[in-house]
């Protein structure tokens, strides 16, 4: 009997709900998220200034938003659970550059980090469309992003502490830790495909291919800039905001510190999720975006007192939070079952995307003008967004 019930139960526990995928987000973002601060702090410190930061991340971008098209494919070949594999290698690789620490080796591992990323991103959403209810999608969302707050808020200070206070190869082996159990819990899942999607006899998917279909999708469109214009806030509030609040005089612990304040109130994803439910996306990413335009460029106002200065960064990152407790929602709700492998590989375009275009629009005003300009960029930038949500259908 008991040889009977051994594999019930296994296939019991085992079983993917959405709580496991929210400890996989988790996980994956407790490796972004101890890297967050440290590689622009130490970007800096090789590079020189900012501009070059820009230049560097301008690049990688490249290779990350080139992999994301070619990642379908290697889904399609190598199935969804060895893609997942090969990500947690890439992810251990990155940091195995990171830590020999010569320029190119540094660069190498930057565009290793993305590529894990885009990897994660795509098949944990796959999984998610395949497993998750398109009527349960509203609130698993808001519950992503609370447990996904923990390692935002305690990781970039973290990684920056065990990197500057105890040893660097502390901070690179957590990092390595957390990718290695990601894959542990994910292997022990055994997260099935979905057979419809992954069936031999369909032809390999072709982001490309897909790219005038994604296009004619108005919904599809709104949702995919949308996610670049929040993802857009976020990189520039990771990237540049430590390497400001240094030239403000302040230690790279504490920047770090300010930094992990700022991402706090993600922890509030599940009230801004309920407020979405109650009120509608719509109101919600108005309302986020258009309060973080004001404070972003209120960063750049307040630049004279570096104390003020730091407070308005955190003000500003509360209410991008806002913008996060929708979370993917308006793509999730309007990819056509029959199109989310294609369609998914697509719309994840959309961190490489942003990690493209703010990079290089900041290194041509940086070029021109001195750094607190990131912040008005990105508080017009945020007030285009919100003027672009506008067009969420009521009903979402």
């Amino acid at each position: 009997m008991r040889r009977i019930h051994l594999p019930v139960w296994l296939d019991t526990a085992a079983k993917p709900r959405a709580m496991a995928f929210v400890v996989l987000f988790s996980l994956e973002a407790w490796c972004r998220a101890m890297l967050l601060t440290i590689v622009p702090l130490e970007a800096m410190r090789m590079m020189g200034d900012a501009q070059s930061v820009s230049m560097l991340y301008f690049a990688v971008s490249i290779a990350g938003l080139a992999s994301t098209m070619v990642i379908p494919l290697l889904v399609h070949i190598a199935r969804r659970r060895w893609a997942f594999t090969l990500g947690v290698g890439m992810m251990l690789s990155s940091v195995l550059a990171y830590w020999f620490g010569s320029p190119w080796l540094f660069a190498l591992g930057l565009a290793f980090q993305f590529i894990a990323t885009a990897i994660f991103e795509i098949v944990l959403n796959l999984y998610v469309l395949d497993h998750v209810r398109s009527n349960e999608i509203s609130k698993f969302e808001p519950r992503r992003l609370v447990f996904v707050a923990a390692p935002f808020t305690f990781g970039p200070w973290l990684g920056v502490w065990t990197f500057e206070n105890i040893d660097p190869l502390l901070t690179y082996g957590l990092v390595a830790m957390c990718a290695i159990a990601m894959l542990g819990f994910f292997w022990f899942l055994r997260i099935s495909d979905n057979p419809a999607v992954m069936s031999p006899l369909k032809p390999p998917p072709n982001p490309i291919r897909y790219l005038p279909r994604f296009f004619l999708q108005p919904r599809l469109v709104l949702a995919w800039g949308l996610a670049i214009g929040r993802t857009g806030w976020w990189i520039m509030f990771f990237v540049y905001g430590p390497i400001f609040l240094t030239q403000s005089g302040y230690s790279k612990d504490t920047a770090a510190l300010i930094i992990s304040l700022g991402v706090m109130p993600l922890f509030l994803a599940t009230v801004w999720g309920a407020i979405g439910r109650k009120k509608g996306i719509r109101y919600l990413l108005i309302l986020g975006y258009g309060l973080t335009a004001i404070l972003s460029i209120g960063i750049a106002v307040a630049q004279g007192s570096p104390a003020l200065a730091a407070a308005m960064i955190v003000i500003a990152a509360f209410a991008a939070s806002m913008i996060d407790g929708a979370g993917n929602t308006p793509f999730l709700r309007a990819v056509h079952p029959h199109e989310r492998s294609e369609m998914t590989s697509v719309f994840m375009t959309f961190r490489q995307t942003g990690q493209l275009i703010v990079p290089g629009v900041f290194a041509v005003v940086l070029s021109a003008f001195a750094l607190p300009a990131v912040f008005v960029v990105a508080g017009v930038g945020a007030g285009a967004m919100a003027f672009l949500a506008r067009y969420i259908p009521k009903r979402l």
